[in-house]
């Protein structure tokens, strides 16, 4: 039995409608959504109101990413509603909301005695977990995977309840009615969803609802959007006049506010602080201490920071991280430590004898730069917390804040917030916690916003790595027969998993990174390449620096160390970089087409010596990186792919990158304007990390916690960016994360025809050879 988003069971809900669930494990969950006063709840999706507006429930966070648009957009083509009769409400926690696609991919998080629960009868481990606990997390671009199909069912079961009502006003056969444009029409007569919505509560949808085959328009892959129905996000017009709620926009009666100062990493306990100069700022209320931290309460965050700064806290520290101390760790691990075999194709490197060429890629540790910094507000009345935050683990986040102030969870609410950027930075829920135990103190609601500076220390980087590639080659031609990853880095995701999954402390799960080798790390390291014979090694290694997720994941650190290797054993044999790729992508034609087609767009020279082009391509999901081909009895996955030209020079200043020209295969795409988006936006987030957005560490700090130490482009740094999809029919792959991973090997392969230099380390650095 495999585990397949299209077998979805529609099953009655109390308080009329009805609910989606998975067909593999037939539940029945109370209807999550809240009718009001002239609205009627069609399951656990969408609501009708006695004016025709439509709720749409969306149980992701919305950090930007525009799902907030697209899962109202899927109900609404089913649905045959009017865009302009859409409106949006974030879903409670629930387990009708399940990211089971999530829960098995992230299932050695949680249940680590098993290896992978994608497939088979396990799978349906997954499932249970992911709807007990609830799992409703928002993480690797799986939301449309998740929820596609279980929206569009519940938005087909009432529109055939929409219909029957209709039709049995007008005496007719339901099937003969037709839904369209917020009306029921036949033969001539038409009745609005805002007359029918409270009788259609009523009756009860066919098994299985009707799913219209092809509710997205005409045309192969991307959604028509003509100009009768646009689908422009919903929370557009919010953002940019400034209405927008984020949590930091919270208004409470008798709140005050909160600024908190952490200790660095390696801080053992809070040593000492000056209370008297503190007291002396007009407006401080309280301070709160805790043996890692020191908070101050005032009737303004200005007054908070200012009270804050007077008290000069003081940290013993123990085996404080610095830059040069983690360099020296991952040097000795790259070169003396105990590799574990992660990922094999073929042979490895079993009988590959010595290498042909091996290079080293290194990786600072980078912030995630958002900008909306951690803030929650907190309130916590008669043995009852509510919290309003931006989480993309909201249950995990509600039972760390409820421990953390001795409630049960049952006593805990949160209130879901939007994210002013995130790139999985609102996995952690340190924030949350420190609301939390803030206004337990206090006694009356606090709002905490952490300063830009406590941002760079508490919050959690990318891990920094060092990785030696290897490379067999073809002697006629310097074909690549071989390969070979020695990765040395922490195990990131399995200390992230011990914070998210096990409520551990920063500390605690960092003892876990120096342990065991860390599979999910390495996603996808078994390249898109057709290369016969391929060997991933991990090092763990516990640097002192906790470490975090963030946009692209490991795709965006191992497509730059493959990207620009593959560059490099093109040049060794005066091999032109296309070229030299579209030979080893027998297998994969459709990124083989992604590779042409971004060459045209970028009328590409060839990267000709000085000529500042480079050129990368990466994929995301298939096979999972084999090159070969799939197995035909496995699920159906979604696939991006990507091409991209940069065009680059070195100038003052620093790397100035002047174009990106982008291909890209997304499969079915849902919003033609949302990926868009997505795709420049990650293009843009990977020439950040190419170009900046690291941080040095000294006494366990970064030397700089200011955006402006953080070598960001600016607006006129911005190039030109170019991008071209390519149609498919395949399911709709995740826009968010493929440009992020493409962007800094192009461009540092930009740089090396532009130089004759190349750069092996981000953020690249002229003194690179």
């Amino acid at each position: 039995m495999r585990l397949s988003r299209r077998g979805l069971l529609a099953g009655a809900a109390v308080g009329g409608g009805l609910v989606v669930a998975w067909s593999l494990w037939p539940r029945e969950f109370d209807t999550p959504l809240s009718p009001g006063r002239g609205e009627w709840a069609f399951g656990a999706w969408l609501k009708i109101a006695h004016d025709g507006v439509v709720t749409v429930a969306v149980p992701q966070l919305e950090m930007g990413q525009g799902i907030t648009t697209l899962l109202p957009q899927l109900v609404a083509a089913e649905l045959g509603a009017d865009w302009r009769q859409i409106a949006v409400e974030p879903a409670p926690v629930s387990g009708a909301y399940a990211n089971v696609p999530l829960a098995a991919k992230w299932a050695p998080l949680w249940m680590p005695m098993l290896p992978g629960l994608a497939d088979g009868p396990d799978a349906l481990l997954a499932l249970r977990y992911a709807q007990e606990e609830p799992f409703n997390a928002t993480a690797e671009g799986l939301s449309l995977a998740a929820f596609e199909g279980p929206a569009r069912e519940a938005a087909a079961a009432a529109r055939a309840m929409l219909v029957m009502a209709a039709a049995q006003r007008w005496g007719v056969a339901w099937e003969e009615c037709d839904a369209h444009s917020g009306f029921v029409f036949h033969d001539g007569k038409q009745l609005s969803f805002a007359a029918l919505a409270g009788a259609a509560s009523r009756f009860s949808p066919p098994d299985p609802p009707p799913i219209n085959p092809q509710p997205y328009g005409e045309g192969p892959g991307l959604l028509a959007e003509d100009e009768t129905v646009p689908y422009l996000r919903l929370d557009l017009p919010a953002k940019v006049d400034g209405s927008y709620l984020f949590a930091g926009d919270v208004r409470l009666p008798n709140m005050i506010y909160a600024a908190i100062h952490h200790g660095p990493v390696g801080t053992e306990e809070l040593t000492g602080f000056d209370l008297a100069a503190a007291r002396k700022v007009r407006g401080l209320v309280q301070v709160v201490k805790n043996p890692r931290w020191i908070a101050a309460l005032g009737e303004t965050w200005w007054a908070a920071e200012q009270a804050l700064k007077a008290l000069k806290p003081r940290f013993k520290l123990s085996a404080a991280p610095d830059s040069d101390s983690i360099e020296q760790k991952l040097d000795n691990a790259l070169l003396k430590g105990d590799a574990v075999r992660i990922a094999t194709r073929g042979g490895g490197d079993a009988a590959l004898g010595d290498p042909s060429v091996t290079y080293r890629y290194d990786i600072a540790p980078a912030t995630h730069a958002t900008l909306e910094t951690a803030s929650a507000t907190a309130r916590m009345a008669d043995g009852r917390l509510e919290l309003w935050v931006a989480s993309q683990a909201p249950e995990h986040a509600r039972r760390a804040a409820a421990r953390a102030v001795g409630l049960s969870d049952r006593d805990v609410v949160i209130y879901p917030m939007g994210a002013g950027g995130s790139f999985d930075r609102r996995l952690e829920h340190d924030h949350a916690i420190e609301a939390a135990v803030l206004a337990q103190a206090a006694g009356r609601p606090v709002q905490l916003i952490w300063s830009r500076a406590q941002e760079a220390v508490a919050g959690r980087p990318r891990a920094p790595l060092a990785c030696l590639a290897s490379g067999w080659t073809a002697k006629e031609n310097g074909t690549a027969t071989g390969l070979r990853l020695r990765v040395a880095m922490p195990a990131t995701v399995r200390e992230f998993g011990k914070r998210l999954f096990d409520n551990k402390t920063a500390e605690a799960a960092l003892r876990v990174t120096d342990s065991a080798a860390d599979p999910l790390a390495f996603e996808g390291a078994l390249v898109p390449y057709a290369i016969p014979d391929i060997a991933i090694d991990h090092v763990p290694v516990n640097v002192g620096l906790p470490s975090g997720r963030m946009r692209g994941n490991a795709h965006a650190y191992l497509a730059f160390a493959v990207e620009c290797f593959v560059d490099e054993l093109a040049k060794r044999v005066g091999r032109e970089p296309l070229s030299y790729r579209m030979e080893l992508l027998g297998e994969d034609p459709r990124l083989a087409e992604c590779l042409q087609r971004a060459a045209r767009l970028a009328q590409w020279d060839g990267g000709a010596d000085k000529s500042g082009q480079g050129i990368a391509c990466w994929r995301i999901g298939g096979d999972g990186g084999t090159g070969g081909s799939a197995d035909p009895e496995a699920p159906e996955e979604a696939v991006a792919r990507i091409a991209c030209v940069a065009t680059a020079h070195a100038g003052d200043g620093g790397v100035k990158v002047s174009k990106l020209a982008a291909a890209v295969d997304l499969g079915r795409i849902v919003n033609l304007d949302i990926a868009r988006q997505q795709i420049e936006g990650g293009l843009l987030f990977g020439m950040s990390l190419a170009t900046g957005s690291a941080f040095s560490y000294s006494k366990g700090a970064p030397t700089s916690g200011r955006l402006a130490g953080l070598a960001l482009p600016r607006l006129g740094d911005a190039p030109e960016v170019t991008v071209e999809f390519i149609a498919g029919n395949g399911l709709p792959a995740d826009p968010g994360e493929i440009g992020v991973a493409v962007a800094a090997p192009a461009i540092a392969n930009a740089l090396q025809s532009a130089t004759d230099l190349r750069m092996r380390r981000l953020p690249l650095i002229s003194e690179g050879i």
